[in-house]
């Protein structure tokens, strides 16, 4: 079932994963605690479980349960030996000075993130912009197995680093990358000229 599709494409990933690479996955109630303890048992080390605050969450119409607000993200380790990235100063200095918690207020992505397309749980720019911010450096490769609509490779791209992505979906992969050009347009755009 589920539990078994997180543990092979978390040890697919684990594969892959630098010695001191990390991993950052998001989800909800419905799937995050299967991940979690798939990460455990693959060895991985968890650092931290992020709670993203959606600012302007939708409004739970059954009536029947607390609106979901939120979505958990760990940023796990490979090992126990990793030496993992964190930009803890870049972070601070982003936070007014003080040390970044671990619930962060953002919006869910707003029209101007989706005129490719409509992504169901397409994440908004300034998450992933913090996220590869926080945990690699300019020149670093990011492998996103679920890109959807592209946003972890347009925000790579806007911080430095390349990026992979990979997808089931062909009309997904084709929002991400109409995306990717107009960020790599925007980008151009705003280079000084020679």
């Amino acid at each position: 079932g589920d539990h078994q599709f997180a543990l092979t494409w978390l040890s697919l990933c684990r594969r892959v994963l630098k010695a001191n690479g990390t991993l950052w996955v998001s989800g909800t109630s419905h799937n995050i605690y299967s991940v979690g303890f798939a990460l455990q048992e693959l060895g991985y080390r968890i650092l931290n479980d992020i709670t993203w605050f959606k600012t302007n969450a939708p409004p739970n119409l059954s009536c029947r349960y607390f609106t979901h607000s939120h979505e958990t993200i760990l940023w796990a380790a490979k090992s126990s030996r990793s030496k993992h990235v964190f930009n803890y100063q870049l972070m601070r200095e982003a936070n007014a000075g003080r040390q970044m918690r671990s619930v962060w207020e953002i919006a869910a992505p707003q029209k101007p993130e989706k005129i490719h397309g409509k992504h169901p749980t397409q994440k908004p720019l300034a998450l992933l912009d913090r996220i590869i911010s926080a945990s690699t450096n300019p020149g670093d490769v990011v492998l996103d197995p679920f890109v959807g609509s592209g946003t972890t490779c347009v925000s790579a791209l806007r911080l430095g680093r390349m990026s992979i992505g990979i997808d089931a979906s062909s009309e997904y992969l084709e929002v991400a990358r109409h995306r990717l050009i107009d960020a790599a347009a925007d980008l151009e755009a705003r280079l000084p000229l020679s």
